[in-house]
């Protein structure tokens, strides 16, 4: 087995990253990089405190999840690195799986582990590159119904059991066992993404370059999900759609970027219709600002959507 770092990129996170640690601690990586993109929780203090053995690096501002994955990555000395949000656990043997299957697979990129809720239920994490068709499908009854066809099911990503190994566009960032040779060559995060999207555009650069992403099983990580993002919701879901747009121009023609725009502006249109009659018929004031909260993102959205 080749020997395996683990790289972590924090945020304001400190109870979830003590977690992580603790997790990581077990499974005796070669060595542990936190790169803390200048949180205000005392999340620093309490690795240096508890954790002396790992590698800490405090950021005086936010970098972005890929400069500091960068960042860190690059402090690491190993061979492969499993790069992981803070906000994630890991099962026992995750390291020796992972490095074992980058061993049995030199094409292999980037290889993504199986990520599960914290009650144990699968995390989906595996998905095909940004397309407009994707998105109506994502967004549409269609892809709820696609469940319920056999066939169909296991070809579509977003559906998908997650039950062996394959080959697939792009896997969730929260757990990447990383490659560095490919990693380096393919010249990294692309930093100008602030947020989001980062491991879409590095898988999409390792697969014009001749690598592949590999999804497996065979190895678990539990995900909580939105620990850092849910902080600021309505920022991150505008964040979310910039960096998108950032894709699109950056790997595609105008034309599929405008097809995209009119995608998720017909579905950002039926948001604002139905969630404005809800807000007239509710009565209970969560839901009410809620869905207030819900209708300044849909016409933030339309609003960047017109932007050039």
């Amino acid at each position: 087995m080749t020997p395996i770092a683990v790289a972590i990129v924090n945020y304001n996170t400190r109870d979830d990253l003590r977690t992580c640690l603790a997790s990581v601690q077990h499974e005796g990586p070669i060595e542990v990089v936190v790169v803390d993109n200048a949180s205000s929780d005392g999340s620093v203090a309490m690795v240096r405190d508890e954790y002396p053995w790992v590698i800490c690096h405090a950021n005086q501002t936010n970098l972005g999840y890929g400069a500091a994955a960068n960042q860190a990555i690059g402090s690491c000395t190993a061979e492969y690195v499993l790069l992981l949000n803070s906000d994630t656990l890991l099962r026992p043997g995750v390291l020796e799986a992972l490095s074992t299957y980058l061993d049995h697979h030199p094409r292999a990129g980037i290889v993504g582990p199986r990520l599960v809720n914290p009650d144990g239920t699968l995390q989906a994490s595996c998905y095909p590159f940004p397309s407009p068709l994707d998105k109506l499908l994502d967004k549409s009854t269609l892809s709820r119904l696609i469940r319920f066809v056999p066939v169909l099911r296991n070809q579509y990503l977003r559906t998908w059991l997650h039950a062996s190994d394959r080959v697939v566009p792009w896997v969730k960032a929260a757990a990447l066992a990383i490659r560095r040779d490919a990693f380096e060559l393919a010249g990294g995060f692309d930093t100008s993404y602030f947020m989001y999207f980062e491991e879409v555009d590095l898988c999409y650069r390792l697969f014009r370059a001749g690598w592949q992403t590999h999804f497996s099983p065979l190895a678990t990580v539990v995900h909580v999900g939105g620990a850092s993002t849910r902080q600021k919701r309505i920022a991150m879901m505008l964040q979310f759609l910039a960096s998108e747009v950032q894709f699109y121009k950056r790997h595609y023609s105008p034309v599929s970027l405008l097809q995209f725009k009119i995608v998720v502006g017909a579905v950002t249109v039926a948001h604002v219709v139905i969630d404005t009659i809800r807000l007239h018929q509710v009565r209970n004031s969560l839901q009410k600002a809620r869905l207030a909260e819900d209708l300044l993102i849909w016409h933030s959205t339309l609003s960047s959507l017109c932007r050039p």
